[in-house]
């Protein structure tokens, strides 16, 4: 409960990073079940697996291109089930009012720290555009739809890309180094944002700066979206605004244009 004391290796974050809930970190400390190390490993490697289907089957438009999305999505998802059984449903939690305003509050702060932050990048580094909806318009309502289809698939694909890693590594650090929970999460926060930054380095042209900074640290605030609430559908929510808005505006640009 939340009005419990809990021992000093397991105290919360306050209430600006946590909700005081009651919720906790699923895994981490043998609840609801144990999984052990060599099974996070697995885990993990399905997750590399996954963004590796993701980058290199071969779709040229975005009908073809539901396959590695769902894959990206199917493949650690799959292996997760197959490790935790009824248990993987402890990542999803049905969304109360809070949940959903944390989702918008989280897109607002998101777009904010990244706008902030892009236009340094820019301004120093350069920066380049996401290709994501180059041609979208000339595809068609057909292809359009599969887009966004598509894309909140990839969306909660990217969500399982970094929340199942951020579990195993928080799980390593507090059971394994015997780390405190907090201190945990820290390490598990950082190490995670820095492995999706490194996922979209092609994307941006292998501009480290822009990877690593630019999305490095939108990662941060997503994951902090999940950490608050314990819900991966508040950081997925969150993701989805922000991405779809971003995409949006560029169609809309497009088709102005055109």
């Amino acid at each position: 409960m939340a009005s419990e004391v809990l021992p000093q290796s397991k105290k919360r974050f306050g209430r600006l990073i946590e909700r005081n809930d009651g919720r906790d970190f699923p895994f981490y400390d043998g609840a609801p079940i144990e999984v052990a190390a060599w099974k996070w490993t697995v885990i993990i490697l399905s997750c590399v697996a996954g963004i590796a289907t993701l980058m290199f089957y071969p779709a040229h438009n975005d009908l073809q291109a539901l396959v590695p999305r769902i894959l990206f999505l199917a493949i650690p998802l799959s292996v997760f089930i197959g490790f935790t059984g009824q248990y993987w449903k402890a990542l999803f939690k049905k969304p109360t009012a809070m949940d959903y305003l944390s989702m918008l509050g989280f897109w607002l702060l998101n777009f904010a720290v990244s706008a902030g932050v892009g236009v340094i990048v820019m301004t120093v580094f350069g920066a380049n555009a996401n290709p994501a909806t180059n041609g979208l318009i000339e595809g068609g309502p057909v292809q359009i739809i599969a887009f966004y289809v598509g894309t909140c698939i990839q969306i909660l694909g990217e969500e399982m890309f970094t929340i199942l890693p951020f579990l195993g590594i928080m799980y390593l650090l507090f059971t394994k180094a015997k780390l405190s929970r907090n201190t945990s999460v820290i390490l598990a926060w950082l190490i995670t944002a820095v492995g999706f930054g490194a996922a979209h380095l092609p994307t941006y042209g292998w501009n480290f700066a822009q990877a690593f900074l630019v999305i490095g640290v939108a990662r941060l605030v997503l994951t902090l979206a999940y950490m608050r609430g314990k819900n991966i559908l508040v950081s997925f929510g969150a993701h989805v605004l922000n991405d779809w808005v971003i995409f949006t505006f560029a169609l809309v640009g497009a088709a102005a244009a055109a």
